[in-house]
């Protein structure tokens, strides 16, 4: 809104000094991380008061690990603060004309409802329990049904493949290799150093393949000719599926004070600069990537989402003085879900979200194994101690602080590999 604000007076002829910043979509990626870090690191404590007022404390599972008895009347529903961090800045300092911008403020909020409906219902489960006298256990059928969750990242997905498929505004560019001559009528020019290059758009729902000369992957491939017309249709499915593992893979994350925070942090970084690199036709040329228009201003909602999760580590780094609940879990996972297949670097996600990944198949296995196990055998076995794997290392006998900070430098070393694979072919 401030950048419009600025825009129209610049348009009536009136101007203020520091009214050039805004030109500039660097320097709203810097005042988006700077306005970000301070709403969640000054108004989070205020937040963390009412909510310690209204007695919204988290309940824990009495799992026999190190330190949960201290966790309990630990304010929840903390992942507020992260989306207030989030919208604000990105309100005040995005082109919210740009379809991309628009995108991401439906996955924050629409994301942002349902977990903070699911982690209301549990609260209210509790108060209920503890009026009657009854002894309230986590894990009871309280909140949201998981049919309902899962139906919600199945309608946001549905969203964000939609617009990228139908929508004239966030198609991807391709350059024109052929002769000029002979090019289609719906060709678009772009100058870039005194040179023109001819792009046509793709037709097809393409992506970033690592490790490949020319890192683009069309969809349509995956299907016989004869059916390449419903692409859309593939490429809605694979969408929805993103968005429901990498949402879900972070709520399941989220078990240890800081682990999702700064794991999410980390990754937005990556994301940052995949989004900065692939809407600026300069850096899309020397990097050999794919050019995506209107994706830079993208940056400032990640720059939000960036600060955001570090005002917050402010508070929830160990001893945690708030956890985000699935209100933030939820939400960041299906920002980052939704993120990376904006920037069509879906097929890396493995890999800069390797934690999330690990943390998921760890749940998977354990849940199978044990299952097969007892069925074959009358009893059930367990390969990992406890499952999530970070539970795994603290039963174990390693600290919670530093279980969080290696799964760190693990995302960090994702993160750097995964942006070294723009020019590993």
């Amino acid at each position: 809104m401030l950048y419009h604000l600025i825009d129209w007076l610049k348009g009536m002829g009136l101007k203020f000094p520091g009214d050039a910043l805004f030109q500039f979509i660097t320097s709203r990626v810097l005042l988006a991380v700077i306005l970000s870090l301070v709403i969640s690191a000054l108004f989070g404590k205020k937040l963390i008061n009412y909510l310690l007022k209204k007695q919204v404390g988290e309940s824990v599972r009495d799992l026999g690990l190190a330190g949960e008895q201290q966790k309990k009347g630990t304010p929840t529903m903390g992942g507020i603060i992260i989306i207030l961090a989030i919208l604000i800045p990105t309100l005040l300092l995005a082109d919210l004309n740009k379809t991309y911008i628009r995108l991401m403020i439906f996955a924050t909020v629409w994301l942002g409802l349902i977990g903070f409906i699911d982690d209301y219902l549990k609260l209210r489960a509790k108060k209920i329990a503890q009026q009657q006298g009854v002894a309230y256990k986590k894990g009871d059928k309280d909140g949201l049904a998981g049919w309902f969750k899962i139906l919600g990242q199945l309608v946001l997905g549905f969203v964000v493949a939609a617009t990228l498929v139908f929508s004239d505004n966030t198609k991807v560019l391709r350059e024109y290799v052929g002769d000029p001559k002979d090019a289609p009528a719906d060709t678009i020019t772009r100058e870039l150093n005194g040179r023109k290059k001819i792009f046509v758009v793709a037709d097809n729902p393409i992506t970033t393949i690592p490790f490949v000369k020319g890192h683009e992957f069309n969809y349509s491939k995956l299907l016989p000719a004869a059916a390449r017309g419903a692409t859309w249709i593939l490429y809605m499915l694979i969408v929805i599926f993103i968005i429901v593992a990498v949402s879900n893979g972070a709520n399941i994350t989220d078990g240890l004070d800081g682990l999702a925070t700064g794991t999410s942090a980390l990754i937005g970084v990556c994301l940052g600069i995949f989004a900065y690199a692939s809407g600026n036709l300069r850096f899309a040329e020397y990097l050999n990537i794919m050019y995506i228009p209107n994706l830079g201003e993208l940056s400032i909602f990640i720059g939000a989402m960036i600060g955001a999760c570090v005002g917050f580590l402010w508070y929830n780094a160990y001893p945690a003085q708030v956890f985000m609940g699935d209100t933030g879990s939820l939400t960041l996972g299906g920002i980052i879900a939704a993120l990376a297949i904006i920037v069509r670097k879906e097929l890396l996600i493995p890999i800069f979200c390797g934690v999330f990944l690990v943390e998921t198949l760890s749940v998977t296995i354990q849940v199978a194994y044990f299952k097969y196990t007892k069925k074959k055998y009358g009893e059930g076995r367990r390969i990992f101690l406890m499952s999530p794997l970070h539970h795994h290392y603290q039963k174990l006998g390693y600290h919670e602080s530093k279980i969080v900070t290696r799964f760190w430098i693990v995302t960090i070393m994702c993160v750097v590999f995964s942006i070294v694979t723009l020019k590993i072919r």
